[in-house]
């Protein structure tokens, strides 16, 4: 099925007056497949998979044409996120299926890792670090692993319980999650699998989901505060940014190849960006009134949104 694409040229609302414009593109997604999750492949125009949680389906989109397509995930499939591996396939964190699917970027074939329990994980997110390993999480209270090559997975109980989120590694491998209910950032240590909860300063600030610079630091999108917070392993100092707005509420976050920080924020329904150089915020708006942006994603000069409540998928273009 082909879709018109629509193109927007922004202005930026909170930015330095020399800042370069961005370019807007949108893309319509048919209705009634819950998009949640957004990955561009690498390669340039290549290939963008977002998970539709709505309908149990992996999504593709060629963004030089506007097709969509859909590959079926299994029954009760309910994909909440899909990330890119190191083996150039899409994975996704299945919570219908209480299962990791990986779906072959060229026969489309699907496969399927159960979780070694029947209990309800409610999945995530997930992660490869750099062994290859894939890590995930589950807001029930879990976090696991699972070896791509063995098929071996181990599930992990979360300190505090419920509430484990976005989860990503940093450029030497470590991985770290959010925990929304349990409000802290956690370290996993590959080797026992075990987690050091690292706390944020804004107590109860709802961390939701995390990403690495290229330094190793970690971003954190703060729900309940309205903040962005950086952690810096190497010194284990934290520094925290509001977003701009009365009652901001931040979703989700992702670090450029430039180290520019972007994140959704839901009250203002707005894109943030912002540069750690000059502490200073710049924010996009889609055309929809509603976006509802749960994650972001991007590849050289394109960042990537899923807008859930407007059935599209949206990439800011930047020199």
């Amino acid at each position: 099925m082909y879709l018109k694409s629509r193109f927007l040229l922004l202005a930026l609302a909170i930015a330095a007056p020399a800042a370069a414009q961005v370019t807007v593109q949108e893309y319509a997604v048919p209705r009634g497949h819950g998009i949640h999750d957004v990955w561009p492949s690498p390669e340039p125009g290549g290939p963008v998979w977002f998970s539709a949680q709505g309908s149990g389906h992996l999504g593709i989109l060629d963004p030089k044409s506007g097709k969509v397509d859909f590959v079926a995930l299994g029954p009760r499939s309910s994909p909440h996120g899909v990330i890119g591996g190191p083996d150039g396939a899409p994975w996704l964190t299945d919570g219908g299926q209480n299962a990791i699917v990986r779906v072959d970027p060229k026969t489309r074939v699907v496969k399927a890792w159960k979780l070694p329990t029947e209990s309800y994980a409610n999945l995530n997110t997930a992660t490869f670090d750099a062994r290859g390993m894939h890590w995930f999480t589950g807001q029930s209270g879990i976090y696991g692993r699972l070896d791509p090559k063995s098929g071996e997975m181990k599930v992990f109980d979360a300190p505090r319980g419920r509430g484990p989120y976005g989860i990503h590694a940093t450029p030497d491998g470590a991985v770290y999650y959010a925990s929304l209910a349990g409000s802290y950032v956690g370290r996993i240590d590959p080797q026992s699998g075990k987690t050091e909860v690292i706390e944020p300063p804004t107590r109860r600030q709802g961390a939701r989901r995390v990403w690495s610079d290229s330094k190793g630091n970690v971003w954190v999108a703060e729900w309940n505060s309205g903040n962005l917070s950086r952690y810096e392993p190497a010194t284990a100092k934290w520094a925290a940014w509001r977003a701009p707005g009365d009652d901001p509420h931040v979703y989700a976050v992702y670090v450029d190849e430039s180290d520019k920080v972007w994140m959704s924020e839901w009250s203002a329904q707005a894109m943030l960006r912002f540069d750690p150089a000059t502490q200073k915020f710049e924010s996009f708006r889609s055309s929809s009134r509603s976006a509802n942006v749960r994650q972001i994603h991007g590849r050289r000069g394109e960042v990537w949104t899923p807008e859930s409540a407007a059935d599209k998928l949206v990439v800011y273009r930047y020199k």
